[in-house]
C-alpha cells in the first residue's frame, strides 16, 4: 500500500466512529507525519516497522515540534488506533507507555474581566457570539452552529445540537443576554437561518477563527495578555455558576460533560470551598507575634 492509501484506510477507520469533520482532521495530523516518516526516513512500509521505530517518531515528532506531554499522548493515541485498526496488529502499551503530564490551574477571569471584556468588543457580531460562551457556557462551535430557531424563548433555553459528545441537550438563555441578541439580530441583518452566518454565504456557519481574530484584537486594545480563548469564557461560566449554586448535577447537565468527573474541576477553580471553611489553625490557641 502506499502512503495515500493507508492514510486513506486511517481515515475510512476513523470516519465509522462517526466523529465530527473537525475532530477528523485533527486525528489525522500526527498519522499524517507519521506516514511521511515512515516512507521518507525509514524508507518501509508501516506493517514492517518495529517498536524501536515507532518510539524514535515519537522522539522525534516532540523534538521538531517541541509539543506538550499531553498532546504526545493524543499522538500516541492515534499511533494505537491506526495499529490496531489499519495494520491489524496488537498493541502493547509497554512497549510505548502514555507520558505522565503536569496538572495546572486554568486561568479563570473574574466577574469583573469578563465585563471590561465584553464592553470592549466593537463588533456586533463578535459581542453578542461572546454572550453566548459566558453566558450559557458553550463551546465555540456550539455557538457558532446554533440556529435562530434553536432560541426557545418561551422555556428559556438554547437547543444545542451536535455537540462534542454528539448528543443534543438544552442550555441556558440568560433574560439579559436574549435581550443582546435581539439587538445583534435587528442590527446584523436579520438572520434566518445560522444564528451567526458568514458574511459572504449566508447559508454557513461563521467560522471560530472569526471570533478568535477579534477576542485577541480586545485583548490588546484592553492592553491584556493573551489569557482569554472562547474556552476560558466556558470555564468561567462553570465556574461562577458554581460559585453561585454549588449545584454540580445541573453544571453537569448544562456543560454537556458525559462524566461528572469533568464537572469536578469547578470545585477546585471556585472560591467557595475556600471561603466556606477556616483553617484548623484558625482555633488554635497561639500567642501572635
Amino acid at each position: 500500500m502506499s502512503r495515500e492509501e493507508y492514510l486513506d484506510a486511517f481515515v475510512t477507520m476513523i470516519s465509522l466512529r462517526g466523529l465530527t469533520d473537525h475532530t477528523l482532521k485533527s486525528y489525522t495530523t500526527y498519522i499524517s507525519a507519521y506516514l511521511d516518516f515512515v516512507f521518507d526516513f525509514l524508507r518501509k512500509d508501516p506493517a514492517d516497522v518495529t517498536w524501536d521505530e515507532m518510539r524514535l517518531f515519537i522522539k522525534h515528532l516532540q523534538m521538531t515540534r517541541s509539543l506538550a506531554d499531553r498532546t504526545i499522548n493524543a499522538a500516541i493515541s492515534q499511533l494505537r488506533f491506526f495499529t490496531m485498526y489499519v495494520i491489524h496488529k496488537p498493541w502493547d502499551q509497554t512497549q510505548l507507555p502514555m507520558r505522565r503530564f503536569d496538572q495546572y490551574i486554568p486561568f479563570i477571569p473574574s466577574r469583573e474581566e469578563v465585563a471590561m471584556f465584553i464592553n470592549a468588543i466593537d463588533d456586533p457580531k463578535t459581542r453578542a457570539m461572546v454572550i453566548l460562551m459566558y453566558s450559557s457556557g458553550l463551546r465555540i462551535r456550539e455557538v457558532c452552529n446554533i440556529k435562530c430557531e434553536d432560541i426557545d424563548r418561551k422555556n428559556m433555553r438554547i437547543h444545542i445540537t451536535r455537540s462534542k459528545n454528539r448528543s443534543d441537550r438544552y442550555a441556558m438563555l440568560s433574560p439579559v443576554a436574549l435581550k443582546e441578541l435581539e439587538a445583534y439580530w435587528r442590527r446584523c441583518g436579520r438572520p434566518r437561518n445560522y444564528l451567526f452566518p458568514q458574511r459572504s454565504n449566508p447559508d454557513k456557519p461563521n467560522d471560530p477563527q472569526y471570533v478568535d481574530r477579534y477576542m485577541k484584537s480586545t485583548e490588546d486594545k484592553l492592553g491584556w495578555p493573551h489569557r482569554i480563548s472562547s474556552h476560558t469564557l466556558r470555564r468561567a461560566f462553570a465556574t461562577h455558576f458554581y460559585e453561585d449554586t454549588q449545584d454540580l448535577l445541573t453544571l453537569k447537565h448544562l456543560m454537556g460533560h458525559k462524566s461528572l468527573n469533568s464537572t469536578t474541576i469547578y470545585v477546585i477553580l471556585s472560591n467557595v470551598s475556600l471561603r466556606k471553611y477556616a483553617s484548623p489553625f484558625d482555633s488554635l490557641e497561639v500567642r501572635h507575634g
